[in-house]
C-alpha cells in the first residue's frame, strides 16, 4: 500500500497501476468513499491505460487535519502525486466531487491535463442551504446514524435490492470514513463554483445515471450542453456508475480517452499498425504496393489494424498474443515470423511468446509448438534491428 506526504503533512494513499502505456488516466472518488469504488473499472482499464487512484484527504487510508480544506487543494495533492511519479500529463475522471476536483485541475493546471470524464457532477453541486443543511444533520447525528439514508441515495433501487451485501459493504465503507474528513470535503462541495472554467475546459464528456436523484440525469446532460460536450446517460444506475455498471464505464472511458481523432478508420489502422509493425516494416509495405494490390491493403488496414486491433477491449499485447497462437496453429510462418518481430512493439515478453506457444500446443498440437518455437528462437536470439 504506497503513501505519500502532501505539502500539509497529510498522508496521501494512492494506488498506481503502470502498464507502460502512452496514457494515464487519474480517477477520482466521490464523496464518502475510497479508491476501491474504481476497481472493478480499473482493472479493465488498465489492459491499454496506466491508471492513478487515491484516497482524499479524511477519506479511505488518507489522513487530514483540522482547518478548511478546498477542491482546489484536494486538485493540488493530484498534481503532488503526479509529480511524485513522473506523470507530466494525464487524462482524469472525476465522480461527484471528483468531478470538481477536475474541473479546479483544468482550470489551474491546464498544461499538465488532457481529456476529462465528468460523471454524474458539474461546475456546481447543490446550493449552499442544502450544504448547510447536511452539515447540521452531520453535527446533530453523526456520519454513522446518516450512512444508510445517504448510501440509499447512492444506489437505484434495483441496485439494492439484487446486491443487499455490496449495499451493506457501502454502508461499512461510509461508517469508517473520518467524520473530518467527510465534513471537509461536504464544506468544499459547498463552496466550490466553477461556472467560470467552463469555457477553458479541454476536450471533455460527461457520464450520468438515469436513477442519480443527486446530479440527475437532466443536470448532466444540461452541464455537457454548457460545455459543447457529449453526455453518456446510464439506463437503470444512480449516483455511483462505475459500482453498479463498471463494465460499460470502463469502456466508455476507454473508448473516450483512447479515439485519436482520426479523419478515417483507414488512417486510425495506419497509426495502429505503425505501432505495432514499426515505420521501417510499413514503409517498406507501402514502397512495394502496386496497383494489382492496392485495394486488398486499403481492406488489411480498415478491417485487421483500423477496426479490431484498434478497439479498446485489449491491449495490444493481449492482442498479439492471441495472433501469435492463431498464425503458429493456422502454420502462416512468415506472418507468424513478423509477428513475433512486432512483440517488442506490443509489449509482449519473450515469456509472454514462450506462454502463448505453450497454450497453441495444448490445443493446436504438439507439432504445430515446436515448429513456432524455432522460429521464435531464431528471431528472439537476434536483435531487432528495423521493427519488423
Amino acid at each position: 500500500m504506497p503513501f505519500t506526504t502532501n505539502a500539509n503533512k497529510n498522508v496521501i494513499h494512492y494506488q498506481w497501476e503502470d502498464g507502460g502505456h502512452d496514457r494515464t488516466v487519474v480517477l477520482i472518488n466521490s464523496l464518502g468513499t475510497h479508491l476501491g469504488i474504481w476497481d472493478p473499472v480499473a482493472a479493465r482499464l488498465g489492459r491499454q491505460l496506466n491508471v492513478l487512484r487515491f484516497d482524499k484527504r479524511g477519506h479511505g487510508l488518507s489522513s487530514t487535519s483540522e482547518g478548511a480544506v478546498s477542491t482546489d487543494d484536494y486538485a493540488d495533492d493530484v498534481i503532488h502525486l503526479m509529480d511524485l511519479l513522473g506523470i507530466a500529463r494525464a487524462d482524469v475522471a472525476g465522480l461527484s466531487i471528483g468531478g470538481l476536483i477536475a474541473y479546479s485541475l483544468a482550470g489551474r493546471y491546464p498544461d499538465r491535463m488532457g481529456k476529462l470524464i465528468f460523471s454524474n457532477t458539474g461546475a456546481r453541486i447543490g446550493t449552499r442551504q442544502s450544504w448547510d443543511e447536511r452539515l447540521a444533520a452531520l453535527a446533530d447525528k453523526g456520519l454513522c446514524e446518516m450512512a444508510e439514508g445517504i448510501v440509499e441515495r447512492w444506489l437505484s433501487p434495483a441496485f439494492r435490492k439484487a446486491q443487499p451485501d455490496d449495499t451493506a459493504g457501502m454502508v461499512t465503507m461510509l461508517r469508517r470514513n473520518s467524520e473530518l474528513g467527510y465534513r471537509q470535503a461536504c464544506e468544499a462541495i459547498r463552496d466550490a463554483d466553477y461556472a467560470a472554467v467552463q469555457a477553458k475546459q479541454q476536450i471533455a464528456l460527461y457520464i450520468g445515471g438515469s436513477e442519480d436523484v443527486g446530479t440527475t440525469a437532466h443536470f448532466v446532460a444540461e452541464q455537457a450542453s454548457l460545455q459543447g460536450a457529449d453526455a453518456k446517460i446510464l439506463e437503470g444506475v444512480g449516483h455511483l456508475p462505475c459500482v453498479e455498471a463498471p463494465e460499460a464505464v470502463a469502456r466508455i472511458i476507454a473508448g473516450f480517452l483512447l479515439d485519436t481523432g482520426a479523419d478515417s478508420l483507414y488512417e486510425r489502422g495506419m497509426r495502429t499498425r505503425r505501432a505495432v509493425l514499426g515505420d521501417d516494416h510499413v514503409d517498406r509495405s507501402e514502397a512495394n504496393k502496386t496497383e494489382f494490390d492496392a485495394d486488398f491493403q486499403e481492406y488489411i488496414v480498415n478491417s485487421a489494424w483500423g477496426s479490431i486491433w484498434s478497439r479498446p477491449g485489449l491491449s495490444k499485447r493481449e492482442r498479439s498474443l492471441i495472433t501469435l497462437s492463431l498464425l503458429a496453429a493456422l502454420g502462416h510462418d512468415e506472418e507468424l515470423a513478423m509477428h513475433i518481430r512486432a512483440c517488442e512493439n506490443t509489449g509482449a515478453s519473450a515469456d509472454d511468446i514462450k506462454e502463448a506457444l505453450l497454450h497453441t500446443g495444448i490445443y493446436a498440437g504438439v507439432p504445430v509448438t515446436n515448429h513456432a518455437m524455432k522460429i521464435a528462437k531464431g528471431i528472439l536470439g537476434k536483435p531487432n534491428k528495423n521493427n519488423g
